[in-house]
C-alpha cells in the first residue's frame, strides 16, 4: 500500500533503507530483492550515473488518482523524482502547477514536486511508473535542461543481456544534530517565501516577528552546536530549543503561507526543519537528567592509536598514557564496542571487526558516550570528573578497522598510525597465534579452531590456510584498510610513526607526537620516554631484531603478496 494508504495506490520497493520492506527515507539505501532480480531496471537506473535514494515501481489502479499535494519535507529539499512510465494509457494525465501532460511509456520525466501536483488514471487499465529519487550530478542536470531546448534526438537505452552495472545508492543518514549551516540554509529559503494567505488580512507585523524568531533560533542553534557539537550532553538543550520554536512559530505563522506553492508556512517549517533537525535515539527527558548518556564528558579531539596487531601499539599507548594531559579507559577497551549488541559479530552488517560510519547510529553513539563517561581514568588511574573537558587517548587493536566508525562519532578525532616492518610483524603475529594467549574468538563458524587477534573482512577465505598466510592476511588487510581510510581524511588529522622510529629515539618520537596532538611533552611523559622503554604488558618474549628469522622461510614466501602495501608504508616517511 501507499505509505499514506491512498486508495488505488500501491508499489514494489526497489531501493529502500537496508534493502528492506519499508518506506523510510533516513538510512543507508540498498537494492531490495526485487531490484536484484530485475537486471533491466538496474541498467536503466545505472545509465543516469547518479546516486539514487528511495525508488519504487508505483501502480495506480484503473479509476484511481493521486490527490493534489506538494512535497515539502526535508527529503525533498535537495532531491527530485524521476518518472519513467512502464505501463500507461493516453488518458493518464499528470498535473503540476498550471500544466498537465501525458507521460508516455519509456520516456523519462522530471517535475517540480515542490509545486502542487496530482495524477489521474481514468483508463480501464493500471498505470505503472518506475519512480526514483536523486539529487543529480552536474551532468545529469545539464542533460535534463537540454531537453527543454531544441530536440537533440532520443537516447535509447535497450536491455543488454548479461551486462553487469554499478548502481550507486545513498549511504548517508541524518546526523543526531543538524549542523548550524544547514539549519540556517533551510530557514533562509523558507523566509524568502513567506507571505499572507489569500483572503487573509495583510499581517506585516506578524511576518516581521516570525522573521525575528527564526533568525534568533538560528543564532541559538549555532551557539549550542559550538558548545556541544553532536555530543549527547547537548541533546536536552537542542530539544528544548527546537520545541520552543515549534510552539512560538505555530501561532505566529497562522494565515502565513509560502509564496510559490501556497502551503502553510508552519507546515513547511515542521516538515523541512523541525522534524529533521534532531535525529536522536529516543525521546529526551523533560528535564536534564543527572545520570545517563547526557553526563558524558566533553572529549576534545580524542586521539586513537591504530595499528596492525603486534605492531607495538601497546608500547606506544602505555608511553603516551604517562602524560598528565591525557585520559584513557585504563587499557584496551574491547568492551567499548563489543558490549553493544548491534555491533557484535554476527549481527546484521557485522561480519568482521570492520565498522563503518553507518554503524554509528544515534543509539550506538549514546551508549558509547555513556560507557566512556563511566570509565575514564587519568594517568594515575583515578576516575575523571564528568563534564570536564579532556583529551582522550584510546588504543584497541580492532579499532584499526573502525576508523570511519570513530570518525563519525568524533568528527575532530586525531589518529596516530603505527606500523612495523612486515618481516618482524609477521613473526610476532605467528608467535601470538602459536602461544594461544591472544585468542579473541574460541569458536568461529566457517573457521577451524579458535581465532586470535583482530578479525579483518574476508576472514572466511583463511579456512585451512597455513599460519604464515593468515598472519600476512591480518597484517596486509589491516594496514591497507588504515591507509585507505586515512587517505579520505584531512592530512592534519593523522600522522604516522614506524615501530623502528619509536625504539630508535623514543624522546624524539614522543615530542613529535605531542606536537601533532598539540599538548606539552610534560615531565612525566619525558621520564617514561627517556631511556630504554619498558616491556609492554602483552609482550610474549623479549623483542630482538632477528626473532622473526625463526620463521624466516615461511615469512619470505609471503613478502611478494604484501609488497604493495609495504611500499605504501615506506612512502609515509
Amino acid at each position: 500500500m501507499h505509505p499514506n494508504e491512498i486508495e488505488g495506490n500501491s508499489s514494489v520497493r526497489l531501493i529502500s533503507v537496508d534493502g528492506g520492506e519499508n518506506d523510510d527515507v533516513n538510512g543507508v539505501m540498498m537494492p531490495t530483492a526485487h531490484l536484484r532480480s530485475s537486471p533491466y531496471i538496474r541498467q536503466v537506473l545505472a545509465g543516469f550515473a547518479v546516486v539514487w535514494g528511495r525508488s519504487r515501481l508505483m501502480r495506480l489502479a484503473p479509476g484511481a488518482e493521486v490527490p493534489q499535494h506538494s512535497d515539502i519535507n526535508y527529503h525533498w529539499f535537495s532531491r527530485v523524482r524521476l518518472h519513467i512510465p512502464v505501463v500507461t494509457s493516453p488518458e493518464v494525465r499528470f498535473f503540476c502547477g498550471e500544466q498537465d501532460v501525458h507521460m508516455a511509456a519509456g520516456e523519462a520525466w522530471l517535475f517540480d514536486n515542490w509545486r502542487p501536483h496530482r495524477v489521474i488514471n481514468p483508463a480501464s487499465q493500471e498505470r505503472i511508473h518506475l519512480v526514483a529519487d536523486t539529487s543529480g550530478t552536474a551532468a545529469f542536470w545539464q542533460f535534463a535542461l537540454s531537453a527543454l531546448g531544441p530536440s537533440q534526438g532520443d537516447q535509447l537505452r535497450a536491455y543488454q543481456p548479461g551486462l553487469e552495472t554499478a548502481l550507486l545508492t545513498e549511504r548517508t543518514i541524518l546526523r543526531p544534530v543538524m549542523s548550524p549551516a544547514e539549519v540556517e540554509f533551510l530557514i533562509l529559503d523558507l523566509r524568502a517565501e513567506l507571505t499572507t494567505a489569500a483572503n487573509a488580512p495583510e499581517q506585516p507585523a506578524r511576518i516581521a516577528n516570525l522573521h525575528a524568531v527564526l533568525e534568533g533560533f538560528c543564532k541559538d542553534w549555532r551557539q549550542l552546536y559550538l558548545l556541544h557539537g553532536e555530543a549527547p550532553s547537548g541533546w536536552y538543550d537542542f530539544t528544548r530549543l527546537r520545541d520552543g520554536l515549534r510552539e512560538v512559530a505555530r501561532n505566529l505563522a497562522e494565515d502565513l503561507i509560502t509564496r510559490s506553492n501556497r502551503v502553510g508556512a508552519f507546515k513547511v517549517l515542521e516538515g523541512r526543519v523541525l522534524r529533521a533537525a534532531l535525529s536522536l535515539p529516543e525521546p529526551v527527558p523533560a528535564s536534564a537528567p543527572a545520570t545517563g548518556p547526557l553526563r558524558s564528558p566533553n572529549l576534545e579531539r580524542p586521539v586513537f592509536i591504530v595499528a596492525a596487531p603486534r605492531s607495538g601499539s601497546t608500547l606506544l599507548f602505555e608511553t603516551l598514557a604517562a602524560s598528565e594531559q591525557l585520559v584513557t579507559l585504563g587499557g584496551e577497551a574491547h568492551w567499548l564496542v563489543e558490549s553493544i549488541r548491534e555491533l557484535q559479530l554476527g549481527m546484521p552488517s557485522v561480519e568482521s571487526n570492520r565498522l563503518l560510519a553507518e554503524h554509528a547510529t544515534p543509539t550506538v553513539a549514546a551508549k558509547i558516550m555513556a560507557q566512556i563517561g563511566e570509565q575514564l581514568r587519568d594517568s594515575s588511574g583515578n576516575p575523571v570528573a564528568l563534564h570536564s573537558t579532556v583529551r582522550f587517548l584510546e588504543k584497541t587493536p580492532k579499532n584499526a578497522l573502525r576508523i570511519p566508525f570513530f570518525d563519525r562519532l568524533f568528527p575532530d578525532a586525531l589518529f596516530i598510525f603505527l606500523w612495523r616492518d612486515p618481516r618482524e610483524n609477521l613473526g610476532s603475529i605467528m608467535d601470538a597465534w602459536e602461544s594461544g594467549q591472544l585468542r579473541t574468538y574460541s569458536v568461529l563458524a566457517g573457521f577451524e579452531g579458535p581465532w586470535s587477534m583482530l578479525l579483518p573482512p574476508g576472514w572466511p577465505a583463511m579456512r585451512g590456510r597455513p599460519l604464515e598466510e593468515i598472519a600476512a592476511f591480518q597484517w596486509e588487510t589491516t594496514n591497507r584498510t588504515v591507509l585507505d581510510d586515512l587517505k579520505l581524511m584531512p592530512r592534519q588529522r593523522w600522522t604516522s610513526l614506524s615501530y623502528f622510529e619509536l625504539l630508535a629515539d623514543p624522546v624524539r618520537a614522543v615530542r613529535r607526537l605531542c606536537q601533532f596532538m598539540e599538548i606539552q611533552a610534560d615531565p612525566a611523559l619525558l621520564r617514561r620516554a627517556n631511556g630504554p622503554l619498558p616491556l609492554s604488558r602483552f609482550t610474549l618474549t623479549p623483542p630482538t631484531a632477528d626473532k622473526w628469522r625463526r620463521n624466516e622461510a615461511a615469512i619470505r614466501r609471503m613478502l611478494p603478496s604484501i609488497d604493495a602495501t609495504w611500499q605504501r608504508l615506506r612512502a609515509l616517511a
